[in-house]
C-alpha cells in the first residue's frame, strides 16, 4: 500500500503541474495531459467486510489518462515505468483497452492536427454556416479521446468536432450533466445550417445553388 500511495502522490503532483498551467493561462484544458483517478482496489475481504489488521499482499489503482497530440505519449509511458509504477518498488502497470491506437504524429514527428483558420476550407465553411444561424464558433481547442477524429486525421483527412453547446456549464461526465431544451433546440438549427452549407459546395469548392435545397 505504501508504494501505491508514493505513486499516487507522484500523480496528483504531476496532475497539479498541468492544472498550474491552465490556470495561468498559458494552456488550454484540451492542451495538457488529463490523469484522473477512477479506482482504488484494495484489502483482504471478510464475511463481514474486510480484514482489519492484515496488510493487503496487492493493491491496485486506475487512471484514465488523456494525451493532447501536442504531447509525446512515449516520454509519459516513460514517466509510468520510471516515476509512477517503477519495477524498484515491485510494482506493475498496464495500458488498459482505452490505449491510443492511432498515431498522433506524422512521420516527421510532428503532430497531426486539422488547421482552424482561413487555410482550411472546411473551417470556413462550419464558421459560415453557423453564423448564418445566429451563433459564434468559440476558440478552437483539442479535446483529447472524445470523437474518432483522429484515426480520420491519420490518413490526412481534416477531422473537426463540434457541439453547438452554449450557454452550458461544463459538467462532462458529471453526476448532474444537463442542456437545457432551448440550446438543444437551438443546436438542432445551427446542425441543420451545417449539413446545408457543406450539402451545397460544388467539386470547385463553390456554392452550389443548384443543391441550395439540400
Amino acid at each position: 500500500m505504501e508504494n501505491l500511495f508514493k505513486s499516487i502522490e507522484s500523480i496528483r503532483r504531476f496532475r497539479s503541474s498541468q492544472f498550474d498551467l491552465i490556470k495561468a493561462g498559458f494552456k488550454a484544458e484540451g492542451d495538457v495531459v488529463s490523469v484522473n483517478m477512477v479506482f482504488l482496489k484494495a484489502g483482504t475481504p471478510s464475511p463481514t467486510g474486510f480484514v482489519m489488521n492484515l496488510q493487503p499482499s496487492e493493491a491496485e489503482a486506475g487512471f484514465d489518462i488523456r494525451v493532447p497530440p501536442t504531447a509525446d505519449p512515449e516520454s509519459l509511458e516513460r514517466r509510468i515505468a520510471g516515476e509512477w509504477a517503477p519495477s524498484s518498488r515491485n510494482m506493475s502497470f498496464t495500458l488498459g483497452q482505452f490505449k491510443q491506437k492511432a498515431h498522433t504524429r506524422d512521420k516527421s514527428g510532428k503532430p497531426i492536427l486539422t488547421k482552424t483558420d482561413s487555410s482550411n476550407p472546411w473551417w470556413a465553411l462550419l464558421e459560415n454556416a453557423v453564423q448564418k444561424a445566429g451563433g459564434k464558433l468559440g476558440k478552437p481547442e483539442v479535446f483529447p479521446a472524445a470523437t474518432d477524429s483522429r484515426y480520420f486525421r491519420e490518413r490526412g483527412l481534416p477531422a473537426i468536432g463540434f457541439s453547438p453547446m452554449a450557454n452550458t456549464p461544463v459538467l462532462l461526465h458529471d453526476h448532474n450533466e444537463f442542456l437545457h431544451k432551448d440550446e438543444y433546440l437551438k443546436g438542432i438549427k445551427i446542425y441543420e445550417s451545417i449539413i446545408k452549407v457543406y450539402a451545397s459546395l460544388d467539386d470547385n469548392g463553390r456554392d452550389g445553388a443548384s443543391k441550395d435545397e439540400l
